[in-house]
């Protein structure tokens, strides 16, 4: 069993939905659901002799089909969240607790992609991966949604169909399809600082409409009294983020709840709010480079989710 399949199996994730593929059939996929445009980026992928850019066998096919540009972004449309898929579980002694809802996350951090290694096996849904088709796994967002991933260096912009779980690696946000990266611009580096925006398809029922709005993180287990924390307002500097709540008393309860865990860093555990969204953040760092490196360090740690917000 491939290390994905047995992250899926561990997550107690499972069986049946369908997947968003080309209008215009490429080998071995199926025609996805009307309504789809091409993309406005081409991918211009070209592979290297030496392989290394890539790790182990993951790198895309030896032949890209030739009608790869016409395979259409999906269209984002409510689907039932999976029974099995968005339950709290533990990969590599990392512990992830699924967003209820889509449609209030924002994210930004380091994203990779998957490729043949994994095509034509299963995703955490039960659907088959399709290294052509618009799709990404993400650790924390509902499956199935839709996401919208910037590519922060170049600016390029696409939708994506998350249906599957990973990647499991610290301080990472999301794993895209060959093609969503392709088209994204960084194919070749294998890497690339992402924000990732979870959407909320208009057709969503209002029970989901509500839900988006009391997103929050699962409590972990800590140990201690918490210290006393400042509650601020700021946008300055370069954030990480823990945990959004729409109730102040919830964002309170968490940042105190994490406060003795963090050490010398428990001054910079804060709470910014927005409208009737309350943010528990770390920080200001410096840098980018510096939050990344600080995300790592709570991801591994304390096993909380920590990714760069502004």
């Amino acid at each position: 069993m491939t290390l994905r399949g047995l992250l899926a199996v561990a997550a107690l994730l499972g069986l049946t939905a369908c997947s968003t593929t080309p209008t215009k059939p490429v080998a071995g996929t199926t025609p996805a659901p009307a309504g789809g445009t091409p993309s406005q980026y081409s991918c211009d992928y070209k592979a290297l002799d030496n392989g290394g850019a890539f790790y182990k066998d993951d790198g895309p096919m030896a032949d890209i089909p030739a009608n790869i540009d016409l395979i259409p972004e999906p269209v984002p449309r409510w689907e039932p969240l999976h029974k099995w898929a968005n339950r709290p579980y533990t990969v590599l002694g990392l512990s992830f607790t699924p967003l209820a809802a889509p449609g209030n996350s924002v994210e930004t951090g380091m994203g990779s992609w998957y490729g043949r290694k994994f095509h034509g096996q299963k995703t955490s849904i039960g659907e088959t991966y399709n290294m052509f088709a618009m799709t990404a796994a993400s650790p924390v967002l509902p499956l199935p949604s839709y996401a919208r991933v910037t590519n922060v260096k170049n600016g390029r912009s696409i939708i994506v169909r998350v249906n599957d779980r990973g990647p499991f690696h610290k301080g990472r946000v999301m794993d895209l399809s060959f093609l969503a990266a392709c088209r994204l611009g960084y194919a070749m580096q294998g890497s690339a600082e992402l924000k990732v925006e979870s959407l909320l398809p208009p057709d969503a029922p209002t029970s989901v409409l509500a839900q988006a709005k009391q997103q929050v993180d699962a409590p972990l287990p800590f140990d201690g009294d918490p210290k006393p924390v400042p509650v601020a307002n700021t946008d300055a500097g370069v954030y990480l983020q823990l945990a959004a709540f729409s109730s102040l008393a919830n964002a309170e309860s968490f940042r105190d709840r994490y406060a003795s865990m963090l050490d010398g860093n428990s001054a910079k555990l804060v709470i910014q709010s927005s409208g009737a969204v309350h943010r528990v953040r770390i920080g200001p760092y410096p840098d980018r480079q510096s939050a990344l490196a600080a995300a790592e360090t709570l991801t591994g740690q304390h096993n909380l989710q920590a990714v760069i917000a502004r």
